[in-house]
């Protein structure tokens, strides 16, 4: 209850919710096509997500503003770039509010929305590299740590020089093996540096399902409707996730 109390009282819950009350919506418009509802009923769940995407007003620049003072000069242009595309992303999005209201008759939707969701698209590229990146650094600190442990203890490195068995560059049919145990000596390592940082793994999968959305939208890959809206879904439940227990949260 606490949690949920701390939740309600941020000022991005409202935003969160009505997101997560978007995509649901979208999710059973599918549904409910797929199940031959009225038409009626299907336009008033359009209606209805329409309504809710016009109460999203994320402090993308401030958080911009923020995130120019970073230290790291990977990590300040990653975040940067992506709030500000996503400050362009929402800024289209009231045009196109405008011109569906009748303020601004005139506007081209077509061509605001696809303008809108290549800034959200961008958006997310830099999420994904800001993700990567910390996952690089995280996996060679890793990798370092297990380097260091294995020598005390008078171990060889797994991979190195000790593991011969395996046939060097010169050994016939020895590169293929050692290619695959390298592999999935990195993807054990990945494994391990997700496992033992949450907030990167629930970033890294937020952003992936968000990733779905522009990418329909503008015809890269059509995966549908139904797929946008639970993706949408999913990303906004772990967002809310982020804001009820802030030790979730990926910093900066």
């Amino acid at each position: 209850m606490d949690a949920w109390v701390r939740f309600s009282a941020q000022s991005q819950a409202r935003e969160r919710l009505c997101r997560a009350a978007q995509y649901a919506c979208s999710l059973l418009g599918h549904a409910l096509q797929r199940h031959g509802a009225s038409p009626e009923l299907q336009k008033q769940i359009r209606q209805l997500e329409s309504h809710l995407s016009l109460g999203r007003k994320p402090d993308a620049l401030e958080s911009a503003k923020r995130a120019v003072h970073l230290s790291d000069v990977v990590l300040r242009f990653c975040i940067t770039v992506s709030h500000l595309n996503r400050a362009l992303y929402f800024a289209c999005d009231n045009v196109l509010w405008a011109g569906k209201s009748g303020l601004a008759p005139r506007v081209d939707q077509e061509k605001w929305a696809q303008r809108s969701f290549r800034y959200y698209l961008f958006s997310l590229i830099m999420n994904l590299s800001r993700d990567a990146y910390e996952i690089r650094l995280l996996m060679e600190q890793e990798s370092s740590a297990c380097s260091r442990r294995l020598k005390g203890s008078g171990g060889g490195v797994p991979g190195g020089s000790e593991t011969g068995g395996l046939g060097g560059p010169g050994t016939p049919g020895g590169g293929l093996p050692q290619l695959a145990l390298k592999l999935r000596l990195q993807v054990l390592l990945l494994a391990r540096v997700l496992r033992g940082h949450p907030p990167l793994l629930l970033d890294v999968v937020r952003n992936a399902c968000d990733l779905f959305i522009p990418l329909d939208k503008l015809g890269l890959w059509r995966c549908g409707p139904g797929i946008v809206g639970l993706c949408g879904l999913v990303s906004s439940i772990l967002s809310i996730l982020t804001l009820i227990y802030p030790w979730l949260r990926l910093k900066p």
